[in-house]
């Protein structure tokens, strides 16, 4: 007999309805004024809950940045993803699961020069920072897939691959020098140095 669904009570629901309202009010305060110009004030004052009740959520502001960032980013993995799945050529595959992360992180520039920040010197213990550090492993995950097709490439290669490519990902994305530039002028730096990475 199939166990019966599990019903969701009323603390767990305001909980939720309480999470989905603060990054709600945080993803569009963060994408109008910059996650520095944006305080956690402002952001219960937008999503009608008292400061405290804020904290109970994420312990400050850069929490509530990956909060945010996470969803979009995984949004951003999904779609690479899919992509990936229908291009043949492996390069061309990667940059299908790459194109789509940079295109969010680029969404707001500072934004996601801290998302990115915050992902290498937050706290790990935070559930947020915790997400945000599963999503890089996904990301290298898809990579590593995408790789794997080659038969010449074993898994463990595939693997190490993956993640050399993905620090080449993050840190183009990361440096002020590169704050201005375009998302194509970055995916086209990307895509020089996988060339090389991927040579046969």
């Amino acid at each position: 007999m199939p166990a019966a669904p599990h019903k969701v009570g009323r603390r767990e629901r305001n909980k939720q309805e309480k999470l989905d309202r603060i990054t709600a009010a945080a993803r569009e305060l963060f994408a109008e004024h910059g996650v520095d110009e944006v305080t956690t004030q402002q952001i219960a004052e937008a999503a009608d809950i008292g400061t405290g009740t804020l904290f109970l959520y994420a312990k400050n502001k850069g929490e509530l940045l990956l909060l945010v960032q996470n969803s979009t980013y995984a949004e951003a993995l999904i779609e690479g993803r899919n992509a990936a799945e229908d291009t043949p050529e492996i390069l061309d595959a990667v940059m299908a699961i790459i194109r789509p992360v940079v295109v969010c992180n680029r969404k707001q520039v500072d934004n996601g020069r801290t998302y990115l920040r915050e992902m290498v010197f937050g706290d790990p213990a935070e559930p947020h920072h915790r997400d945000a550090l599963d999503l890089t492993v996904e990301t290298e995950a898809a990579i590593a897939a995408v790789l794997g097709r080659d038969q010449a490439t074993d898994p463990t290669t595939a693997a190490a691959l993956a993640h050399i490519i993905s620090a080449i990902m993050f840190i183009a994305m990361a440096p002020t020098i590169n704050a201005d530039r375009s998302i194509e002028d970055l995916l086209q730096e990307i895509r020089d140095q996988l060339r090389i990475v991927l040579a046969p």
